[in-house]
């Protein structure tokens, strides 16, 4: 008989155990087993809860997914300005709940994923969308080319993820004090 009230225990265990064991593979090439192995169960029980392993990871970037929007939604009730707004989002970017090496390493499977896997891709797109959209409304005060600028800061921001992933040394406040610079040149208030 199952226990009352494990099944959202377990889904939670198996989803932070697919984010540490792909952070460790830097792949999603790993199996159930490992997943469930990490998270303290045996594989049928991770395929009861979820399916299969695609399902699992879903799963696991939605609670990526969920962790990032807490961090901007925290960082955008304290924001007074524009600019603020926008450094906001740069700081939830690379806050350390975002930033760990396991969860960079889940981001870069989905990246990956998302070029066969519409469901991956359709989270992906939902994720840059809403990035692009918050940036645009931080910026449009602050530049004349700010949807433009949206871009650019998220393309620096995707590409500060993948140093990190393939071991660059990118440090968390290294990474802001890059996008810091660009957003300076970008409103001209480094000038």
């Amino acid at each position: 008989m199952p226990k009352l009230g494990m099944e959202p225990i377990r889904r939670d265990a198996l989803v932070r155990a697919t984010i540490a064991e792909i952070g460790a593979a830097g792949t999603l090439d790993v199996t159930v087993s490992q997943i469930a192995r990490r998270a303290g169960m045996s594989s049928a029980l991770a395929h009861h809860y979820f399916g299969g392993k695609d399902q699992i990871f879903l799963a696991a970037m939605g609670h990526i997914l969920r962790v990032f929007r807490a961090e901007v939604v925290a960082g955008l009730r304290r924001a007074r300005t524009p600019r603020a707004r926008a450094e906001a989002l740069i700081e939830a970017s690379f806050a350390p709940s975002c930033f760990d090496p396991a969860t960079v390493g889940a981001w870069m499977t989905l990246y990956a994923q998302a070029a066969t896997h519409p469901e991956t891709n359709r989270l992906l797109r939902m994720y840059q969308a809403r990035l692009h959209t918050n940036l645009r409304h931080a910026l449009r005060p602050l530049s004349r080319s700010a949807d433009a600028d949206a871009a650019l800061l998220a393309a620096l921001i995707d590409g500060l993820y993948l140093r990190a992933a393939l071991g660059g040394g990118m440090t968390a406040e290294a990474a802001k004090g890059t996008i810091r610079r660009a957003l300076d040149q970008m409103t001209g208030a480094g000038t």
